[in-house]
């Protein structure tokens, strides 16, 4: 069943959170994961990795680059749902 963008945006934070010890309320849409909110390469891979399981989306690599906001990865993530 296809998640809302809250339902979605509350499940990256939670993974942004696990993953970076970041403040989930910190985590939001407008915000950019590597210019504001310091997640490195690295760190960026296990967020799609993790938000891939929790989500049920496939995010390929060559997508990632694309997902500059947090906005960005919710809205490929609600439109690839299944």
């Amino acid at each position: 069943m296809a998640q809302s963008e809250q339902e979605i945006l509350a499940g990256l934070a939670e993974i942004v959170n696990e993953e970076t010890g970041l403040d989930p309320e910190a985590v939001q849409s407008d915000k950019a994961f590597t210019d504001d909110l310091d997640i490195d390469s690295l760190s960026m891979m296990t967020i799609v990795v993790n938000a891939e399981e929790k989500f049920g989306v496939r995010i390929p690599d060559d997508e990632v680059k694309n997902l500059r906001t947090v906005g960005d990865a919710v809205s490929y993530i609600q439109s690839n749902q299944s």
